[in-house]
């Protein structure tokens, strides 16, 4: 895959990146070298290799799911219009 002189300008105008039109050609070299790259990477053979989540064998930290107001409730609503109890009080919409 190559990346043209339109396509550099694109990708310039879709990130908001101000781009002049003598630095096109080395942007053009750089994602072209990028996508070289990542040619290779597809290249490798991944068979049989186990996903990983991290570099060193560690296991996940994991918190109980456990259902809790977090206690703070009423700092939550303390700067709500209009409440009752802990629960944010809303115009009606359905008639």
């Amino acid at each position: 895959m190559s990346v043209d002189a339109a396509t550099v300008r694109r990708i310039a105008h879709l990130a908001r990146i101000a781009v002049s039109e003598g630095e096109v050609p080395h942007l053009q070299g750089e994602l072209n070298a990028m996508l070289a790259f990542v040619e290779q990477l597809s290249e490798v053979n991944v068979e049989g290799v186990e996903p990983m989540t991290s570099v060193t064998p560690m296991q996940m930290k994991k918190r109980l799911d456990v259902v809790d107001d977090g206690e703070i409730a009423d700092d939550i609503v303390a700067n709500a219009p209009a409440t009752e109890g802990h629960f944010f009080l809303v115009p009606k919409v359905v008639e």
